[in-house]
């Protein structure tokens, strides 16, 4: 399977595959959490003990590490100033049901970036997320740039050589995967499901494909783009400096 639009999405807005790992005991929530951030393109791991927690964060790398403040067997504090000790790069949002002032001033003094008290909405915690990860990699800047093309991507907004480019959503959906794969040969195939997904039979045929190419190359290269779509004979297209 190829990637789905919500991963396309934060792989491009991040530059790569953004991995997670929360640490939440309550099994029902971490899994809630795990499935929701996992929709929305993230790469999820969960640890469910202190023990579990202190293991992963000692052999992998994490973007965002979620911290339960209480576990079974350990304190989340103490993941935090481990994650602290061995230096890592991630950022870190306390979740907890404690909404003292002392936890809180604790979290952010031993290190945390973001505290959040349960209960909490999912949408909530996925915005805390994206802002956190956002602002440690690029500075909080919401615009992908390359060549003379400029995606706002919150508010999906195109521009050409600067001048807004009004596009489809299939359009935006195509221009995005092909953002997220510069010089890299995509087949019509491979196009075609990552646009319909399950449900590519809908699409009647790959001359969809080639409709919603036609239309995208037409409106880059009328708001003074170049023609950055090449065609490859017998594989499919690639999106590529001329």
């Amino acid at each position: 399977m190829f990637p789905n639009l919500e991963r396309t999405f934060v792989k491009y807005l991040f530059g790569r595959e953004m991995k997670i790992l929360v640490v939440e005991d309550e099994k029902g929530l971490a899994e809630s959490i795990t499935d929701y951030l996992s929709r929305e393109g993230f790469v999820c791991e969960v640890a469910n003990t202190f023990w579990q927690a202190d293991e992963k964060i000692s052999l992998y790398q994490y973007d965002c590490t979620i911290v339960d403040l209480t576990l079974p067997d350990g304190n989340g504090f103490d993941i935090i100033q481990t994650l602290k000790k061995i230096a890592a790069a991630t950022g870190i949002i306390i979740i907890s049901a404690r909404n003292t002032l002392e936890d809180k001033l604790k979290g952010l003094e031993i290190g945390s970036d973001d505290y959040m008290t349960k209960p909490f909405h999912l949408s909530e915690l996925n915005a805390r997320v994206k802002s956190l990860i956002r602002r440690r990699n690029f500075g909080g800047n919401n615009d992908m740039i390359w060549k003379d093309i400029r995606v706002n991507l919150p508010a999906r907004k195109v521009f050409i050589c600067e001048a807004e480019t009004m596009l489809s959503r299939k359009e935006y959906d195509l221009l995005l995967y092909f953002l997220s794969n510069i010089d890299v040969a995509l087949t019509k195939e491979s196009i075609a499901e990552h646009l319909w997904g399950d449900n590519m039979d809908s699409a009647d045929s790959l001359d969809m494909v080639y409709s919603h190419i036609k239309n995208l190359r037409r409106k880059i290269v009328e708001k003074g783009g170049k023609d950055y779509i090449q065609s490859i004979y017998g594989i499919g297209y690639k999106f590529t400096a001329p």
